[in-house]
């Protein structure tokens, strides 16, 4: 039984992963989706009452019977690779790869309709709500107006992509900036604003969730500091216990989401509240891992190389 692992070809968080499997001699097939066609084959075949599927990558071949899980990493775009790549080939391959994917009775992480359904950040928040965490006042607008009076109502807010960091390197992007009610909101029609309230942080918190499996780190915030992505702090990440309240909030998340792994990112303010502000469905670990030394690669391994009982029937989640 075989883990599959849709990502690019650089991949050092996918790389620890892989060698946790090969430490438990779990076979592993390591497949990017812009490869197909080319580097990589598929067959499906369901012309005798049955279905089989097929994908060969470097002579590995694996078999839709033998398939034991599918951890979606960081895939390319399908054919993106190809010698005369089109739109409309991206799209017979998808269906292609993803349909003969979806017949097989295995278990995602995660699965793709689930993945791409938590991309979206008004449904995040929306969820969030559900799940009872603290998340702070928002708005996504294209209505300068209602832009200002949101400012003015809180005054010291913080404006951010939706869609989050550009995959390219755009000569416009808007990264997370804090705002005061004096500034000119415009431009908010020219495309749709996230607004929030800011919140005065101590500390980021990154929460990696494997499964049942939450992991906790803290990294002490500088004063004034905006986005926790940038600038150094002079501190390190480090381990945290999850309070009880969060971790059932984050159960109740990911039962709502349908995800099986999944990376959640608070603000953690003067009293230790943590504020809710976004749950990244592919986010990175390998940073976490390595200040605090958590276990995060070996659980994901275990994850997908836990054997499932049941495979008659394709599965979303598990």
């Amino acid at each position: 039984m075989t883990v599959l692992i849709l990502t690019a070809e650089q991949d050092v968080t996918a790389d620890m992963v892989v060698a946790q499997l090969h430490e438990r001699s779990v076979p592993v097939m390591r497949l990017d989706p812009a490869d197909l066609p080319g580097k990589a084959v598929l067959s499906a075949d369901y012309a005798h009452g049955d279905f089989d599927g097929h994908l060969s990558v470097n002579g590995h071949v694996l078999s839709m019977g033998g398939l034991r899980s599918v951890w979606v990493r960081r895939p390319g775009e399908p054919a993106a690779h190809a010698p005369h790549p089109s739109p409309w080939l991206t799209a017979e391959t998808r269906q292609a790869l993803f349909g003969m994917l979806y017949s097989a009775p295995t278990r995602w992480m995660n699965h793709p309709r689930n993945a791409y359904q938590a991309r979206y950040k008004p449904w995040q928040l929306r969820v969030a709500h559900l799940s009872d965490f603290a998340v702070p006042p928002t708005i996504l607008t294209t209505a300068p107006r209602v832009a200002q009076q949101f400012a003015e109502e809180y005054r010291d807010v913080v404006v951010k992509s939706a869609s989050g960091p550009p995959p390219d390197d755009p000569a416009l992007a808007l990264p997370t900036t804090l705002i005061g009610p004096g500034a000119d909101f415009s431009a908010v029609a020219a495309g749709p604003a996230l607004l929030q309230q800011y919140i005065p942080k101590r500390a980021d918190i990154r929460l990696t969730c494997v499964g049942t499996q939450q992991f906790g780190a803290r990294k002490t915030a500088a004063p004034g500091q905006v986005d926790g992505r940038y600038g150094d702090t002079g501190h390190d990440w480090e381990t945290i216990p999850v309070p009880d309240r969060i971790a059932k909030s984050v159960h109740e998340y990911l039962s709502l989401s349908g995800l099986a792994y999944a990376a959640f990112d608070f603000a953690e303010d003067e009293d230790g509240l943590w504020w809710f502000l976004e749950c990244n469905q592919g986010g990175q670990f390998g940073f976490v891992e390595l200040e605090t030394g958590q276990p995060i690669a070996e659980t994901v391994a275990l994850w997908l190389a836990r054997r499932k009982t049941d495979r008659r029937v394709p599965e979303s989640h598990w």
